[in-house]
């Protein structure tokens, strides 16, 4: 998953505003930072994705974004 595939499915999933809050603000409860933070330190945006879909509980549908 490349970033902006990463910002795209974020955004279709939470929409623009509150995406955003959740991606600077939320912690992970895998990892311990925030997804920004982890982007920012190197994290794979998969990986970023499928923490954010668990601790949000995104259904297994939904996960692969609205293209898919």
């Amino acid at each position: 998953m490349r970033r902006s595939e990463f910002d795209s499915a974020v955004r279709w999933e939470f929409g623009d505003a509150s995406g955003s809050w959740i991606v600077s603000s939320h912690v992970l409860s895998a990892y311990g930072a925030t997804a920004r933070e982890l982007l920012d330190a190197g994290r794979e945006p998969r990986d970023v994705w499928e923490g954010l879909c668990d601790d949000f509980e995104v259904p297994a549908h939904r996960r692969l974004g609205e293209d898919r």
